[in-house]
């Protein structure tokens, strides 16, 4: 996560995302970099629109969370179906000494 972080902040402050500035972000933060994974992820930003690719995912986790409050009210509804009250509970007791 640290190196895309870096990228990010390299981005957001206007500077461009090469190794060289990933490394100084990294080291800078107290990151032992490695160097592969650096050049991965020049590589893969290459050529993409960070604006863009921000935009884009923020409108995912949004929609996310609506479908959970739904799921648990179903939920509720079951658990309340299954519950029995104490006069069933008591009346099924006293069937056990008849």
């Amino acid at each position: 996560m640290e190196y895309v972080y870096s990228a990010m902040l390299l981005h957001s402050a206007g500077q461009p995302v090469t190794e060289e500035n990933v490394k100084k972000v990294l080291t800078a933060a107290g990151v032992k970099t490695d160097t592969a994974r650096v050049k991965a992820l020049v590589a893969s930003l290459d050529g993409v629109n960070i604006d863009e690719a921000i935009k884009s995912a923020t409108a995912i986790p949004v929609a996310a969370p609506a479908a959970a409050p739904a799921e648990k009210k179903e939920k509720k509804k079951e658990e309340k179906k299954e519950e029995v009250t104490q006069d069933e509970a008591a009346a099924g007791l006293s069937a056990l000494f008849d």
